[in-house]
């Protein structure tokens, strides 16, 4: 293949659904850690539910500086552009197709908005299951002996609940950034609601992280402390119900609204770029996160939104995360 390889590194399947899934013969995935085919197809394999090896690439060869990929299935080797790669897995590994399909229809701000509310509810309903565990068990230890003690755990809980907040929040402030204002434009009313509803969630949630730290200093094996557990579970569900309704609320009564908007390509382009921008440390730091709370098909979805970035420098350095 005229490449220099470097010892394999088995990837791990983060994202592979395991429900009934079928079982394919190991693929082998050469390629750049820095390629933004790469990482794309890395995805795209691992939707398939294949087990993967990817083969970093020597960095300084001509094929990593052109982005070349190349998919090896026992003897079967195949290199080229994504369609390509594409249309070979696909033949290999039949299932239900992934990516495109009907949101190629839909705009690009209605995509990325509906695909981060998928992963906000998925976080925190992940969020809200383990308060309720907390609340159950009323103090005593995780069957999971790393939680630690349950003032560990409780720790471990708040950093969790932390890192679920900072994507929210910076969700939130995309909207207020990059949509709102495009609304506003046409029509002054029609983001009010949605406004309104922002302005309301912020206290909701930094109150909940706060009484986690009350939480936190309570004497695990004290009354108070159960009841405590059992309040802030109850706080959680109901604000998870609050999101569930918001994020309804949005995508049936606004988001439709944006093909009317007759926004060109370059706007659209734009605005997509700008979304990325304001949402740093959720499409950096945090993009593992994120990409966990979308299944599969929804992955690759999202990573074709990244892949429209026109700054290929930041586009690559989100790629990245996902690829280390």
């Amino acid at each position: 293949m005229g490449n220099c390889l470097r010892k394999k590194e088995k990837l791990t399947a983060e994202f592979v659904p395991h429900d009934g899934a079928k079982v394919y013969p190991t693929v082998r995935l050469y390629g750049s850690p820095k390629s933004i085919l790469a990482a794309y197809i890395r995805f795209v394999l691992l939707h398939k539910s294949v087990s993967l090896d990817f083969v970093p690439s020597n960095e300084t060869t001509s094929e990593i500086e052109s982005g070349s990929v190349t998919i090896q299935v026992g003897p079967d080797i195949v290199s080229g552009s994504r369609e390509t790669l594409l249309g070979f897995i696909d033949s290999r590994f039949p299932s239900p197709s992934v990516g495109g399909g009907e949101d190629e229809t839909t705009p690009l701000l209605a995509r990325v908005t509906s695909l981060q509310h998928k992963s906000v509810l998925w976080l925190l309903e992940r969020v809200v299951r383990w308060g309720e565990d907390l609340a159950t068990r009323g103090g005593n230890k995780a069957v999971d002996p790393t939680m630690g003690s349950p003032l560990m755990e409780i720790r471990k809980f708040g950093r969790s609940y932390a890192e679920v907040l900072e994507v929210m929040m910076e969700h939130a402030k995309m909207e207020e950034t990059v949509l709102f204002p495009i609304f506003d434009k046409a029509d002054p009313g029609l983001s009010k609601a949605a406004k309104e509803e922002h302005a309301r969630d912020l206290p909701m949630m930094n109150g909940i992280r706060e009484y986690i730290k009350t939480v936190g200093v309570l004497n695990s094996g004290s009354p108070d402390y159960q009841e405590a557990l059992h309040l802030l579970s109850n706080r959680l569900k109901s604000f998870l119900g609050h999101c569930k309704e918001h994020f309804r609320e949005e995508e049936s009564e606004l988001l439709p609204f944006i093909e009317a908007l007759e926004l060109s390509k370059e706007q659209e382009e734009s605005a997509l770029e700008l979304c990325f921008t304001v949402m740093q440390e959720t499409h950096g730091r945090l993009l593992k996160l994120f990409l966990e709370g979308l299944q599969p098909n929804d992955v690759i979805k999202y990573l074709d939104l990244i892949s429209k970035c026109r700054d290929k420098e930041r586009m690559e350095s989100m790629l990245q995360v996902i690829m280390k």
